[in-house]
């Protein structure tokens, strides 16, 4: 069968997808994954169909970081954010569509795109599923991911689950509404949603040891464990770093991902003295801050590189708390100190502390030299950290998150 994957976002939003894609490949399917065209080598490299889908995740991170310096977790920005999605959605729909239209008999649909992706499927006769990386739909075991920091408790955080799902597809009502009068389909005004909601089968591509599956949801609502990004082919580790690391003890890795593209240089100076001052080697990956470490021969600047090779030689990782670097890090089994930014980051950062992998988390609107020196010192010096890190990394191993899904569209085909 050919199955196409829809994967928007930054890295960590598509990255999982190579993997699923390359299990899907080996169990005889072919696989095309659409997303946006930063990420066409990475899909190519994996041995996979590369389709192009339209968006900027560069330009709307740069975009979404308005602001979230001065209040990573207030309303604020979460108004500005909301007021951008529209735009970023306009040409979602067709995009989804196009990419549809090149052939594919199953369709596996992201988070972002979900709305989308389900309208496209019931129009062009497509059996398809959700593929999420995120927990968005409403439980009663905790507040909406990316809205509240704290339990409102179990009806409360129900009750604030479905507004925030019922907010959202309002955000894709017009996108939807035109795909369904260009496939020739009735509007169904909530239609969407109660098929979501209700019916849609939906795998999650994280462990239930991480986050355990919310009692209250209903049946095709179901965790399958990570589906852990594709090594590109032919890829190997720098020579500098490669030198380093052999020259000292294990340093701390730290890197923000797609966050603070404008403040490289700000975060750069607070990092370096956070690190010297936990009295810990360091190596600083750039990211889209454009983040520069520059120091003596304890602390090393990189650019991209595999954190599946990079993360089991580190003593601690600090990271922005996205879902791909949150999983890389638990995979590898080291402490973290998760430094979240918005959305989902938030909701990541709070689970590591909660499976005792994080002394504490450091909000981006918190951060400081002194604050991320303690929190390295703690993650580094305390030993329960490492062995619960471990014991974590142990129990994902020992898991099959692609298995699942592979079952899932088989059985979905054979009735379809």
């Amino acid at each position: 069968m050919q199955i196409l994957i829809i994967a928007t976002g930054t890295m960590g939003d598509v990255a999982p997808y190579t993997g699923l894609g390359l299990r899907l490949r080996q169990a005889g399917h072919q696989v095309a994954i659409a997303t946006h065209k930063g990420f066409e080598d990475l899909i190519r490299s994996c041995g996979l169909e590369y389709r192009r889908f339209p968006g900027d995740p560069w330009g709307a991170a740069s975009t979404m970081g308005v602001r979230v310096e001065q209040s990573a977790t207030g309303l604020p920005p979460r108004l500005a954010v909301a007021r951008l999605i529209p735009s970023l959605l306009r040409d979602c729909g067709q995009g989804v569509l196009d990419a549809a239209r090149q052939g594919a008999d199953v369709l596996l649909v992201s988070q972002g795109v979900a709305p989308l992706g389900r309208v496209v499927a019931e129009g062009l006769g497509l059996p398809s599923l959700g593929v999420f990386v995120v927990p968005l739909m409403p439980t009663a075991s905790f507040p909406p991911v990316g809205v509240s920091l704290r339990s409102l408790g179990a009806r409360g955080n129900r009750a604030a689950g479905d507004v925030m799902m019922s907010l959202a597809m309002r955000l894709y009502a017009p996108e939807v509404q035109r795909l369904r009068t260009e496939l020739g389909l009735p509007g169904r005004g909530a239609g969407i949603r109660r098929e979501i909601l209700r019916r849609w089968p939906i795998w999650h591509g994280f462990s239930r040891h991480v986050v355990p599956r919310p009692p209250d949801w209903r049946p095709g609502l179901e965790l399958s464990g990570y589906w852990w990004p594709a090594s590109p082919r032919q890829w190997q580790p720098p020579p500098q770093l490669v030198d380093f690391l052999g020259a000292g003890p294990p340093p701390v890795y730290v890197g923000f991902g797609s966050n603070a593209p404008s403040h490289g240089e700000r975060l750069g100076t607070v990092v370096v003295s956070a690190l010297r001052r936990a009295g810990v080697r360091g190596v600083v990956q750039r990211g889209w801050a454009g983040m520069e470490a520059t120091a003596d021969g304890d602390i090393l600047s990189i650019g991209e590189v595999s954190h599946e090779w990079l993360f089991p030689r580190t003593a601690a990782v600090v990271h922005h708390a996205g879902a791909g670097t949150t999983s890389a890090g638990l995979r590898a089994g080291v402490p973290a100190v998760p430094v979240p930014f918005l959305f989902d980051m938030h909701f990541w950062a709070a689970r590591l502390v909660a499976l005792g992998v994080s002394p504490s988390v450091v909000p981006f609107c918190a951060l400081s030299e002194e604050r991320l020196a303690n929190a390295i010192t703690m993650a580094v010096r305390d030993p329960e950290h490492l062995r619960k890190a471990r014991a974590v990394s142990c129990r994902l191993a020992d898991e099959d998150g692609a298995a699942p899904v592979i079952e899932a569209i088989d059985n979905l085909a054979r009735s379809a």
